[in-house]
C-alpha cells in the first residue's frame, strides 16, 4: 500500500474580509474555509445581515438533524440557487409540505423495491462499460463525464424504464449539464437579506435551461400518467411514485408536483452519484492493491442476492463517500433562540453540518485523511460511522434514496472494475472542489485498459 494520501483541497491561509471570503466561496466552498475546521467543535461566520455557525460536534448536530428537526428547517440560501429547476420539491420544502411529499416518496424506496430495480441498474452498468470500452486504450481520459452518463442512465432506466439513449432522455440529459455550467452552489441572494422583491441573480443561460428541463420533464411525466390510465404503465419507481396516495389526505402528487420530485430525483441522483463514483474509481487508481481486492470480489456479482457478499466493495464505496461526500454542506436555520456551547444562537441564525469537515475531524477520526476501508471494522470506524457520518444527512431528512444510492455504487464499482484496469500514471492530481457536489476543478483523468478476459465474469 502506499503511504500517500488522497487529494485534499489547499485551506484558506489566514483572515480575509467578508468581500474576499464571498469572493473565494464563489469560487469554491472548500478553499475559502480555514484549517482549523477540521478540529472546531464549532465557528461563527459573521456577515453584516445574519451570523453563521459551523457545527462538528455530534451532539449539537443531533440535536439539529434528530432530535428537533422542526426547530431547524432547511435554510433556503443554498436552495435558493436551485429553484428554477426544482420548483416545489422535497429538497427545498418544510413543514406539512415536505411530510406529505415524504409520505408519498419513501415507499417508493423501501427496501422491498431495491429488489425490484436491481436489473435496470445492472443493464445501466453493462452500457457503460461499453461506453468504457470505446476508450480503455491506456490513454489518460477524464472520466467525470464518463460516470455522470452512467449515472444518468440508471435514473432513467429505474425512474421512467427508458435508456439515456430515448430521445427525451438525451436531451434532459444534456440541459442539466448545461444547468450545472451556469448555477454555481452560491446564489449571490445568499448573502442579502431576504426580501419578497429581491431578484433571483440567475443569469440567462441558467433560465432558459431550468425552462427546457422542466419542459421536457413534463412531457415524461404527462406520458407515464397517460400509461397509468390506460393500465399499460411499467412498474418503475415514476409509476410507484404517481399512483401512491397520501396516507393522511389520500390524494396523489399532481402533475406539477410530479415534475418537482422528477427534477431533484434527477438531480441529486444523478449528479451526486456520478460524483462519488468518479472519486472511487480515482482512489482505486491510487491504491492498486485495492483495486485488485475489489476486481476479484466483483466476480461475485451476479444477481441481488450476491451483493451481500460484496463486502470490500462496500467498504471502499463507503470510504469514498466519507473523504468526498457528494454534498459537502446542508445549511438549517434557527427558529428561535439557542444556546449552543455558551453561544447564545440568535433566531433566524443559519446551522451549518459540513459532511466534508465532520468527515475529516481531526478530533474525531483515525488518521481522517487517509483512504483506509478497513477502518470500518475498528472501534473508532464504527463509533463514528453511527456519529459522524453523513452522506446522506441523518434523521427525518436522510435522502429517501440512500439504499438504493449505496446498491448502485457497489454494483456499477464492481462492474467497471472488474472490466478494467485503471491506473493514475502520468495524470495531474485531481482538486477537489464544490459546485453543486464534490467535482475535481480540472476533472478526473485515468488511464484504463481492459483486464485479462480470465478475469471478467
Amino acid at each position: 500500500m502506499t503511504d500517500r494520501l488522497p487529494p485534499k483541497p489547499p485551506a484558506r491561509e489566514g483572515d480575509v474580509s467578508l468581500w474576499r471570503y464571498l469572493r473565494l466561496f464563489r469560487q469554491d466552498i472548500l478553499s475559502a474555509q480555514p484549517e482549523r475546521l477540521y478540529r472546531a467543535w464549532m465557528a461563527e461566520f459573521k456577515t453584516p445581515f445574519f451570523r453563521s455557525y459551523l457545527i462538528n460536534d455530534p451532539d449539537l448536530i443531533k440535536t439539529v438533524l434528530k432530535d428537533r428537526p422542526s426547530d431547524f428547517p432547511k435554510s433556503d440560501r443554498i436552495s435558493a440557487g436551485l429553484r428554477p429547476v426544482l420548483g416545489n420539491s422535497v429538497f427545498v420544502t418544510n413543514g406539512d409540505v415536505w411530510e406529505r411529499q415524504r409520505r408519498i416518496i419513501d415507499p417508493a424506496f423501501e427496501g422491498g423495491r431495491l429488489r425490484e430495480s436491481f436489473a435496470a441498474l445492472v443493464a445501466a452498468g453493462q452500457a457503460g462499460v461499453a461506453r468504457f470500452a470505446d476508450a480503455a486504450d491506456g490513454q489518460p481520459h477524464e472520466i467525470e463525464a464518463l460516470c455522470s452518463h452512467i449515472a444518468a442512465d440508471v435514473i432513467f432506466r429505474t425512474l421512467f424504464s427508458i435508456p439515456i439513449e430515448d430521445e427525451i432522455a438525451t436531451k434532459v440529459y444534456e440541459q442539466f449539464r448545461t444547468y450545472q455550467r451556469s448555477q454555481p452552489i452560491l446564489n449571490v441572494a445568499a448573502f442579502l437579506p431576504k426580501s419578497r422583491w429581491m431578484p433571483g441573480f440567475f443569469g440567462r443561460s441558467t433560465k432558459q435551461s431550468a425552462k427546457a428541463i422542466r419542459e421536457l420533464i413534463k412531457q415524461l411525466v404527462d406520458d407515464r400518467m397517460e400509461q397509468i390510465a390506460q393500465g399499460t404503465a411499467p412498474a418503475d419507481l415514476a409509476t410507484k411514485i404517481m399512483t401512491t396516495p397520501d396516507a393522511e389526505t389520500r390524494e396523489c402528487f399532481s402533475r406539477d408536483e410530479m415534475v418537482d420530485q422528477v427534477a431533484i430525483f434527477f438531480l441529486a441522483g444523478h449528479e451526486t452519484s456520478a460524483s462519488a463514483l468518479a472519486w472511487t474509481l480515482y482512489l482505486l487508481a491510487l491504491y492498486p492493491d485495492w483495486q485488485t481486492l475489489v476486481a476479484e470480489e466483483a466476480k461475485e456479482l451476479n444477481d441481488f442476492s450476491s451483493l451481500s457478499r460484496l463486502q470490500k466493495t462496500r467498504d471502499v464505496f463507503r470510504e469514498a463517500l466519507r473523504l468526498y461526500p457528494p454534498v459537502p454542506m446542508m445549511v438549517r436555520e434557527c427558529t428561535r433562540p439557542e444556546v449552543f456551547r455558551e453561544r447564545v444562537i440568535a433566531k433566524g441564525a443559519q446551522m451549518i453540518v459540513s459532511p466534508w469537515h465532520l468527515h475529516r475531524q481531526t478530533r474525531l477520526w483515525d488518521d481522517p485523511d487517509a483512504f483506509d476501508p478497513t477502518r470500518w471494522a475498528t472501534e473508532n470506524g464504527q463509533r463514528c460511522a453511527r456519529e459522524a457520518y453523513l452522506p446522506f444527512s441523518t434523521g427525518p431528512r436522510v435522502c429517501p434514496g440512500a439504499g438504493f444510492a449505496m446498491m448502485e455504487g457497489v454494483v456499477l464499482l464492481a462492474q467497471l472494475v472488474r472490466n478494467f484496469r485503471f491506473s493514475v500514471q502520468d495524470v495531474a492530481e485531481p482538486v477537489p472542489v464544490a459546485h453543486l457536489t464534490v467535482r475535481s476543478r480540472d476533472g478526473i483523468r485515468l488511464r484504463f485498459d481492459t483486464r485479462d478476459p480470465s478475469t471478467v465474469s
